[in-house]
């Protein structure tokens, strides 16, 4: 606890904490980048310098940049590592950040598992569940007598227009249903028989006719096939 928390009273969370550190160590790295690149733009300098000194023939001043330039680079690499640890220290903050986040929402999970398995009442669910199925079946059965009596509704007079329209055809090609069944005793002769007694009926049954009887039979022929 530093001296604000025991002053103020103010405890901080472990989570606060992290988030806290985080903040320092992520400035603290911006610091050292900003001092590395200070330190480049120095070794850079005194490279021309050494260049410089070296053509005038100053190899005193020479020697003395040589040293600074030597230090210039121990120290850039001095930061490399300094960011390094630092940035391993990032992560690793990271890490148990992402670990106090994972706790949190396991812990609420588990609070809301518990609190439904306290709340169920597995009887009533029982009870509730067999309630719904008899009730389902109820509303099958219901279902299969309206579908019934909805296919009864529907065979009404299915017969008599299947009657009706086998009698427009016939009509369209000159054949009276009536005329040409009469003779049928409660439709139970074969289709053969039915034939014949149509083709009997318009007129003839075959050979010698004019064309227009000839015409008539091929269209009969082709209903029988």
């Amino acid at each position: 606890m530093n001296i604000l928390e025991w002053a103020f009273g103010k405890r901080m969370t472990p989570a606060e904490r992290l988030r806290k550190n985080q903040r320092l160590l992520d400035k603290a790295i911006r610091e050292l980048d900003q001092q590395r690149v200070k330190l480049e733009k120095q070794e850079k300098t005194l490279i021309s310098q050494i260049r410089q000194s070296a053509q005038k023939g100053q190899m005193g001043a020479c020697k003395v940049q040589a040293k600074d330039l030597v230090r210039t680079r121990r120290y850039i690499e001095k930061f490399y590592g300094m960011r390094s640890q630092l940035q391993k220290v990032s992560l690793r903050l990271q890490t148990y950040r992402t670990n106090e986040q994972m706790m949190q929402a396991m812990k609420g999970a588990t609070m809301a598992l518990g609190s439904m398995n306290r709340t169920m009442n597995l009887p009533s669910l029982q009870r509730i569940a067999m309630e719904f199925e008899r009730e389902n079946d109820i509303m099958e059965q219901r279902q299969e007598i309206m579908d019934e009596v909805t296919d009864d509704a529907l065979d009404v007079g299915l017969e008599e227009e299947g009657d009706e329209v086998v009698e427009q055809v016939l009509e369209e090609i000159g054949v009276d249903l009536r005329q040409a069944l009469g003779e049928t005793p409660l439709g139970l002769q074969s289709n053969a028989v039915a034939e014949t007694k149509i083709a009997q009926a318009v007129g003839g049954g075959g050979g010698g006719g004019d064309p227009g009887d000839d015409d008539l039979q091929a269209r009969l022929d082709s209903l029988r096939r």
